[in-house]
């Protein structure tokens, strides 16, 4: 199974703009693209099909937020915002956004692999709760209370469960 993710990067740095992709490209990723303005960044992002955006919030043109919001209206993908500072107005700014999480520079190899282990529970515990639905005929929010409840239930960890799931169906529909 391929892990490996199509990612879109944006700085405004181009020393850190190389380090970054250097970095994913050494975690076994590929970089469809790269911007160092928010117009070309939006641009990219709806060319190309990325599963990951990781974006500066302070780029030319158009902020690395605003940039995460004109792409959300078209189509949804994770994304991460880089930051050389943390405030609080910043972080609400990123959650209204929608944006997967924030990182804060100098941005580390240990931090994105972290990044990239909490995007893949997140899409294992989606799937997850996708065949809880079709199986029960269920809403997402109860799907979600039922994956809480057996994973509280079991003492296991979420995406446990959500793997678990998974392969229980895949078991199911084995050569249909």
């Amino acid at each position: 199974m391929d892990n490996s993710l199509n990612i879109l990067i944006a700085e405004d740095e181009y020393i850190v703009l190389r380090g970054l992709k250097e970095t994913l490209i050494g975690l076994g990723h590929k970089v469809i693209g790269e911007a160092m303005d928010g117009e070309t960044f939006v641009k990219l992002a709806l060319e190309t099909d990325p599963d990951l955006l990781i974006v500066d919030v302070n780029l030319p043109a158009l902020s690395g937020i605003e940039a995460i919001e004109r792409i959300g209206k078209v189509k949804l993908v994770p994304s991460i915002i880089v930051t050389g500072y943390s405030s609080e107005e910043t972080v609400k700014r990123a959650n209204s956004a929608g944006v997967f999480n924030y990182l804060v520079k100098p941005v580390d190899e240990k931090e994105l692999h972290e990044q990239e282990e909490s995007l893949e529970a997140r899409k294992l515990i989606e799937r997850a709760k996708g065949i809880l639905m079709d199986r029960n005929g269920i809403k997402e929010s109860e799907a979600m209370k039922l994956l809480q409840k057996i994973s509280r239930d079991r003492n296991l960890k979420l995406v446990v469960v959500a793997k678990e799931i998974i392969e229980a169906d895949n078991t199911l529909h084995y050569g249909m």
